[in-house]
């Protein structure tokens, strides 16, 4: 089980999620610095809502670098996912194996395998690194045949977990997969979830989309014995898609970053909430979350830009860009 400790309230530090031979210390030794890299395990999303696409474009927008590994690919349009066709096991670890031993990897992020057998090779890999810590994102399967989502969650619960260091879900997503047979009068808490994964080797668990009055949703990051942090914010009327996968990449790459565990859920949640008040509909479906938003320009630039830039005309070739 990869875990980390946060910071002190005397020293205010953060912990190096890098290992002994981090960017820091390499570059005290004269060493190029680089990103923090993270490796992601995750399908193909043709639609751009999430998937792999998701995870590129939230670890650039928070300053890493993304190492990414196609698991399969998903058939699918800004609505629905009608089918998804994994590689095979070898080629995943082949993928993950040959750029593992070329760049340092300062955390794991495990997104969508769909198979039990790339799960085994996912695990097997994490498992050759055990001072990488794992942030593994469990995403609704609803859309998939139930024999399939039996195999892939128990593969899951027996591989994955027991080397996950921060495990992200929808609360509804993860009461029915680890306390299928909650029995309560009301809904189990994020403290009950994350006690279910602790039981299962979890020492964090992000539990998205409580559901509270007045049209507001709750996000707790919690271990078996306590709540760590928790972030309120107000329900938007669209349906979304790629929310999850643009949380747990954010928070891989933050974590990556060396920032400590409470302030990158804050930051994350921050960030997606901030995406996805930007999201827009590219399709006839679902609106997909912005994760550029701080790119685009402000109003009033954008007015101005309008009346300036009439001739989109590629430049000569002779332009030296």
């Amino acid at each position: 089980m990869k875990t980390f400790l946060l910071p002190t309230e005397e020293s205010g530090s953060t912990d190096d999620l890098s290992g002994a031979d981090g960017p820091t210390e390499k570059a005290e030794e004269g060493a190029q610095t680089t990103l923090p890299c993270v490796l992601v395990f995750n399908a193909s999303d043709p639609s751009g809502a999430g998937g792999l696409a998701a995870d590129a474009l939230a670890i650039a927008s928070v300053g890493a670098h993304m190492l990414p590994v196609v698991t399969g690919a998903y058939a699918r349009d800004t609505a629905e996912i009608f089918d998804h066709f994994p590689f095979d096991e070898e080629a995943v670890s082949e993928q993950a194996r040959t750029v593992l031993e070329d760049v340092e990897v300062q955390l794991i992020k495990v997104g969508f395998a769909g198979t039990p057998e790339n799960l085994s090779e996912i695990a097997e890999t994490t498992s050759d690194y055990p001072e990488v810590p794992v942030v593994a994102y469990m995403p609704n399967l609803s859309w998939w045949e139930e024999d399939k989502i039996d195999a892939y969650l128990d593969a899951f619960r027996e591989l994955v977990l027991p080397q996950t260091t921060v495990l992200v879900g929808n609360h509804s997503t993860l009461w029915r997969w680890l306390l299928p047979d909650w029995n309560g009068d009301k809904p189990p808490t994020a403290r009950d979830i994350a006690r279910a994964a602790g039981e299962l080797g979890v020492p964090y668990t992000l539990v998205t989309g409580l559901v509270l009055p007045d049209q507001y949703f709750d996000n707790v990051l919690a271990s078996p014995q306590t709540v760590l942090a928790s972030e309120k914010y107000e329900r938007l009327e669209a349906v979304f898609s790629g929310a999850g996968d643009t949380l747990s990449a954010t928070l891989a790459a933050l974590l990556a970053s060396g920032t400590d565990l409470v302030a990158a859920t804050s930051e994350s949640l921050s960030y997606m909430d901030r995406c996805l008040d930007a999201g827009f509909r590219p399709g006839m479906g679902h609106v997909v979350p912005d994760r550029l938003f701080w790119a685009q320009p402000e109003d009033e630039d954008a007015e101005e830009g309008a009346e300036e830039a009439t001739d989109f005309a590629l430049p000569p070739h002779e332009t030296r860009h």
